[in-house]
């Protein structure tokens, strides 16, 4: 228990530490920033405490598009790797084009999606399924296929086909390895979102947000949605961690 109060004491102290600093003008010195330039956190809150409505529902958009890539992109990374681990001689070739894809930079995928479907929401799933896409099916693969040699050994020794292979040794062996690539892909999701915003022609959602508020130099809020991002990705990461837990309650790292 002491270990665990420690463990969530320290970051919470780091935090309180930089947020002070911020406040107090530390960071203006350091980086000689002018104070419109840069708002105080308090400012930010105000800012954000006045406007709460609107960066909700701005917010909503966002994440609702997020989410939504996420789950088609994670399931087309799961299939795909799942393709790979039953037919391997096609699976090595499948993870380099899959690794290829992954290298191909939002900023680049957005105009190109934005001219491909018709509406922002659909240019913003689009965006966030190929960042998805790519990451679940490296980790999924990965998980498929590094197994306990004495595990594979055993399972052909009962003469267990793929498929009784594959449902009660690979998929339960692959669980750690996709909680962890839809931990990264909350983040990912999120950040492709917020660009791809920043590249359609809709009024609503933090990208457009952002971009709008700090054209008009509205700095404390276009800062206060940069908040409500960053407050949205940490609520959807506690969720998948809590999730995670539950889940893999056998596993040695919930130990």
């Amino acid at each position: 228990m002491i270990n665990k109060v420690k463990n969530f004491l320290w970051p919470l102290a780091f935090g309180v530490a930089l947020i002070m600093a911020w406040q107090f003008g530390l960071f203006h010195k350091i980086l000689k920033l002018k104070p419109f330039q840069l708002p105080v956190p308090t400012e930010i809150a105000s800012t954000l405490a006045a406007n709460l409505p609107k960066a909700l529902t701005d917010c909503g958009v966002t994440i609702s598009g997020a989410l939504i890539g996420l789950i088609i992109g994670s399931l087309l990374g799961f299939m795909i790797a799942a393709i790979a681990t039953f037919f391997p001689k096609w699976g090595y070739g499948g993870m380099i084009v899959v690794t290829a894809l992954n290298a191909v930079p939002i900023v680049a995928l957005s105009p190109i999606m934005n001219l491909w479907f018709s509406t922002g929401m659909q240019q913003k799933i689009g965006v966030v399924t190929v960042v998805c896409m790519a990451a679940m099916a490296l980790n999924a693969y990965s998980g498929l296929n590094n197994l306990n040699p004495y595990s594979i050994d055993l399972m052909h020794s009962v003469a267990a086909n793929k498929w009784t292979i594959f449902t009660k040794l690979r998929l339960p062996n692959s669980l750690p390895h996709l909680f962890t690539a839809t931990k990264i892909n909350i983040a990912s999701s999120i950040i492709a979102a917020i660009i791809s915003e920043y590249f359609a022609a809709s009024t609503a959602g933090l990208g457009f947000g952002i971009k709008d508020n700090l054209r008009k130099a509205e700095m404390a809020m276009g800062w206060s949605y940069i908040v409500v991002a960053s407050l949205a990705g940490v609520i959807l990461y506690c969720i998948i961690l809590l999730v995670e837990r539950d889940a893999l309650k056998w596993h040695a790292s919930q130990k």
